[in-house]
């Protein structure tokens, strides 16, 4: 058996996988920036719904991919069998190309239907038909980035991550600026310089996969001896590997789709709900010429749907991205420990992974609701009250879908495919009759949606716990997963607070008090949980660097 810290190995490949996943999500983020300020948080409405749809497609078409080729590359790598891995990357690949260019060519060309009829928002059209292609591109990466997962590498992964988010960006400021100056006059400006952030994306896609085919090639020498070597008796059939693929890819597909078509639901009944409704005093701030009794029209739905996908999910989804990166290394790690019949390790497994990811999310989301202002400030220049409150109330949100993505990611590994499924879809129909009553019955508007996504995450969360604790036998430790983290938190909260009112008071530069706080809250966090013995040394052991760590941490008497 190996040593736990080989057990935790895939720490440092999630580790690996999340900062890359950190970069990716702040250089998103970064981009925004400019982008809102070129096509306004009306253009990043409908920018917003043409991804919400863009991401439905994908899923149904790729998303699954990566995680299914990971973890069936990974069992069969581990005996050695790597004819047989070999013909799960081939097969994974001729399912995706059949499948991603159905998908992008029905995204094209329904493009109108599911922006007027599903949507009520037209001008959304035209951005999702240049995103359309994508799901291709998406299709075949996805493939080889499972394939170099099952080998127990994130580095082609995270490296073709950080390439593609760099292209993107660049592309999408530069296409919407010059579309937005080149169809000024036209009604239709907001929706031209959404379609420039989709080809952005586009063309970031391709370059991310350029890179991949480059490591492929690179790869392939190693890789025709490891073919040679292979004496296995008995090789796998295609028709076989196709039949277990698809059994694998049909849950993720399904918990995934679950899961981002509350998005969609979300932009349905905000457009179909609210047309008509008089504006909630809670917005009247965002509308420049209010009139008696305003009318939500499609360009306020849009500016506020572009404040809720736009600004509160981006930001709050950029912790959630330490959860996926792990849920991604998690899976061939466990599947692995699973041909091996060695529970005691996957336990081991399941404990850390959790355990990593509360140690992050937790504070963040209290990090996230004491700054909302000074970072919708710092990145938007958004002083409306309104997006302050949506980041406070749903700060929780950051917790619970951490806590979900990588529970789901486990029940997976353990090949419990359907139960993510089942939970998704319980707290889906929670979220929608919920959602319903808010919009129809309250004011609450843009709050409904924010409520409502908390509640779904919350909901698939507590769900997943008593699944864990009823196949595998296993109970999370609480004190130093939850409860000491939490107290660390509201300590580093407190801290945060009062460092950006001094220095705000001293300087008055939201962005210097801001950054300063942001850098206290860390300190102060990492500093606290080792005092409160929140964290062993073996655990800090098991990240990247995390012998450096160790040696600060004795120098400065705190271990």
């Amino acid at each position: 058996m190996q040593t736990k810290n080989n057990n935790n190995d895939f720490l440092v490949q999630g580790s690996i996988l999340a900062v890359a996943s950190i970069i990716v999500r702040l250089i998103g983020l970064l981009y925004r920036i400019p982008m809102q300020r070129i096509i306004g948080d009306e253009g990043m409405g409908y920018y917003g719904y043409a991804f919400e749809v863009y991401n439905i497609a994908l899923i149904l078409s790729s998303y699954s991919l990566p995680l299914a080729v990971s973890k069936l590359v990974s069992a069969r790598s581990i005996n050695k069998e790597y004819k047989n891995s070999y013909r799960v990357f081939l097969s994974g690949m001729c399912l995706a190309i059949v499948v991603g260019l159905s998908a992008s060519l029905i995204l094209f060309f329904g493009a109108d239907w599911f922006a007027t009829t599903i949507s009520n928002s037209p001008n959304s059209a035209l951005p999702l038909k240049v995103l359309a292609p994508t799901i291709f591109i998406f299709s075949i990466m996805g493939v080889l980035r499972g394939f170099y997962q099952g080998k127990n590498t994130m580095i082609p992964t995270s490296i073709s991550q950080v390439i593609e988010q760099i292209v993107n960006a660049a592309v999408s400021i530069i296409a919407s600026y010059l579309l937005v100056i080149n169809y000024s006059a036209s009604e239709k400006v907001a929706s031209y310089g959404a379609a420039g952030g989709t080809l952005g994306t586009f063309l970031g896609a391709l370059s991310s996969l350029l890179f991949l085919l480059v490591v492929y090639m690179l790869y392939k020498p190693i890789l025709k001896k490891q073919l040679r070597r292979d004496k296995t008796p008995h090789h796998e059939s295609y028709q076989n590997i196709f039949k277990i693929l698809i059994i694998t890819i049909l849950p993720i597909i399904l918990s995934q789709t679950v899961y981002q078509i509350s998005g969609i639901i979300d932009h349905t009944m905000f457009g179909h709900i609210m047309d008509g409704k008089k504006v909630s005093g809670f917005e009247l701030e965002i509308i420049k010429n209010i009139i008696p009794n305003q009318l939500y029209t499609e360009d306020i739905r849009s500016s506020l749907m572009g404040i809720y996908g736009s600004k509160y999910r981006v930001l709050t989804n950029i912790p959630v991205a330490i959860a996926s990166a792990i849920g991604a290394a998690i899976v061939p790690s466990i599947a692995a420990s699973l041909m091996q019949e060695n529970y005691k390790q996957i336990k081991e497994k399941v404990h850390a992974a959790i355990k990593f990811n509360m140690i992050i999310a937790i504070p963040s989301a209290v990090g996230m609701g004491v700054l909302a202002s000074p970072i919708l400030q710092l990145i938007f220049k958004d002083n409306y009250k309104l997006s302050a409150n949506l980041l406070r109330v749903g700060a929780a949100a950051i917790i619970f879908f951490a806590f979900s993505t990588v529970t789901n990611a486990i029940l997976q590994g353990i090949n419990k495919l359907h139960i993510p499924v089942i939970h998704s879809i319980i707290s889906l129909v929670v979220h929608i009759i919920l959602l319903f009553i808010l919009l129809k019955f309250t004011n609450l508007s843009t709050f409904a949606l924010v409520i409502c996504n908390v509640l779904f995450a919350l909901l698939v969360s507590i769900l997943n716990w008593i699944s864990l604790a009823s196949h595998l036998n296993y109970t999370q430790e609480i004190h130093k997963t939850f409860i000491l983290p939490t107290v660390s938190s509201v300590f580093m909260g407190i801290i945060t607070y009062l460092t950006y009112k001094v220095i705000h008071i001293l300087t008055n530069i939201n962005s210097i008090s801001t950054l300063t706080a942001l850098v206290v809250a860390v300190m102060v966090y990492f500093i606290t949980l080792v005092v409160f013995k929140g964290l062993t040394e073996e655990e800090i052991m098991a990240v990247p660097k995390g012998n450096v760590i160790i040696k600060i941490l004795r120098k400065i008497r705190l271990i």
